[in-house]
């Protein structure tokens, strides 16, 4: 499965990091004790290839219609590239923040009032940032048809958050395709495994617990 086969690339070229001890912070907020860096995917080309292959399948099965492509800066501006250019598709990409001189762009790019667009994503956790591109994507004139990610947490907050979009999201692997990967291939010791399962019960209290 193209899943499977994603989720061990990210573990094999050392995406994931862990960090118990020092947990990561997010941008959520939230203390982490494992970091997915899929911007590491585009120093590899077999990787970076076989991710932009899946890109392009899932846009084709999920948003046949699709019209253009919405890369979300930073991680995801050159997979956004990479996959609109393979769909021969015009492409703009969504800054965190609009630009604080010239013409202020929160989206660069052309956008087409009435276009149907698919926002492309490295990872998905609470899915705030990316609702917030979704938003500023809409904002523009653009139709979102949905947001693909290279990596989602399986989170229920990024669910709920992008119901209020209107637009649903997937993504090429997740947590429990990242997990069991590891599992077959020795990557995390049983008790990381185990603070990593915990975490992902109830992030907020984990925080709570190892302030």
């Amino acid at each position: 499965m193209e899943s499977s086969k994603i989720a061990e690339y990210l573990l094999k070229i050392k995406a994931v990091r862990l960090s118990v001890n020092e947990p990561f912070t997010w941008s959520s907020g939230w203390k982490s004790p494992i970091y997915c860096d899929n911007r590491l995917s585009l120093s590899f080309p077999e990787v970076r290839n076989f991710i932009k292959a899946s890109f392009v399948k899932m846009v084709n099965e999920k948003f046949p219609e699709a019209e253009a492509i919405a890369g979300v800066a930073t991680g995801a501006i050159a997979l956004g590239a990479l996959v609109a250019d393979e769909m021969e598709l015009p492409m703009v990409y969504i800054r965190s923040k609009a630009k604080g001189h010239g013409m202020q762009n929160l989206v660069e790019g052309q956008v087409t009032a009435g276009g149907k667009y698919v926002v492309i994503e490295d990872l998905i956790s609470t899915g705030g940032s990316s609702v917030k591109a979704v938003n500023a994507l809409k904002e523009s004139g653009a139709e979102v048809l949905g947001t693909i990610a290279i990596f989602s947490y399986g989170f229920p907050q990024a669910t709920e958050l992008f119901k209020s979009t209107g637009s649903p999201y997937y993504s090429l692997t997740n947590m429990a395709e990242l997990l069991q990967k590891a599992e077959d291939f020795d990557y995390l010791k049983p008790e990381e495994q185990a603070t990593i399962l915990e975490w992902q019960k109830d992030p907020e209290q984990w925080r709570k617990t190892t302030s």
